[in-house]
């Protein structure tokens, strides 16, 4: 089995909080990177994100300034989609819209060597559809991280119908790499951690919505019946409404099943633009 070497560039397109997450320990674990992004605007940010990420962890002495410098250094931000054209691994980590990914496979596909695997960090949308719009489908993937990248161990790993073995090994080898734990499962909408988390917090919104409890209460009986490290409102809030109603729609739109069907309250939350934590105001004010 090959394996992806140090020496190899690992591309990262888009620099949210995925994507300068993945930045960041693929940084970390000595690999070069490049960042791409629509806007430099996005990049610095992403950048300043990544900086002070790795400042807590000088603060705390777990890294040395020294080495603070030399991670930053091995990220290479830029606007530019051809910049990834020596890539030999690419993670995309855009919006969660499928379009806007197919595109993006499609310029890649025609961008990266012939052999290069082609990741995305989608927490629903089908890696098998995003293959078939490659002419590499046996290297298509998913590498679902969890927020935040740094901190969280599981990376999902998502087998399209037309994955090799190789590339799924490949992608568990560089999981390791990272230092993340590595779990895989086959193609189907929400995968497991959204198939099973996303109905939890759509039930969550609808006793809201229903008037049984006030958010204190739903969030905290969580909390401390179920020893879940935060409330599913807080959770929502913490990943984005708009992410949430985003992967219920893939999930009812895939399995047709109503159990699926978004509760009108986090409709009513995503138009008004109470999108959680990233806008200041979701089922919380911050």
């Amino acid at each position: 089995m090959s394996v992806l070497l140090m020496s190899e560039i690992i591309g990262v397109v888009g620099s949210g909080t995925m994507g300068n997450g993945i930045a960041q320990v693929a940084a970390r674990a000595g690999y070069s990177v490049v960042m791409r992004d629509v806007k430099d605007e996005f990049l610095q940010r992403g950048l300043q994100a990544i900086d002070k990420s790795l400042q807590r962890d000088v603060d705390k002495e777990r890294l040395t300034a020294e080495d603070k410098r030399s991670i930053v250094g091995r990220i290479n931000a830029t606007t530019e989609l051809d910049a990834l054209s020596k890539a030999s691994f690419v993670i995309e980590a855009v919006t969660e819209d499928l379009k806007v990914k197919v595109e993006l496979f499609v310029a890649l596909d025609k961008i990266v060597p012939p052999d290069a695997i082609l990741a995305s960090n989608t927490s629903s949308i089908s890696i098998t559809r995003l293959g078939a719009a490659t002419s590499r489908p046996d290297k298509v993937i998913g590498m679902h991280f969890m927020n935040p990248v740094p901190v969280m161990k599981l990376v999902e790993v998502i087998r399209g119908i037309a994955t090799s073995n190789e590339t799924y090994e490949k992608v568990r080898h560089l999981a390791e790499k990272l230092g993340k734990t590595a779990l895989d499962c086959h193609d189907s909408p929400g995968f497991i951690s959204n198939r099973v988390l996303m109905p939890m917090i759509n039930e969550a919104i609808f006793t809201l919505y229903e008037g049984v409890a006030t958010r204190e209460s739903i969030d905290g009986i969580m909390k401390l019946g179920m020893n879940h490290p935060m409330g599913p409102l807080t959770l929502a809030d913490f990943i984005g409404l708009d992410v949430c109603l985003a992967i219920l729609k893939v999930l009812y739109d895939g399995f047709g099943d109503p159990k699926y069907r978004a509760c009108p309250l986090l409709k009513q939350y995503v138009d008004a633009g109470w999108l959680g934590k990233k806008s200041g105001r979701g089922f919380y004010e911050y």
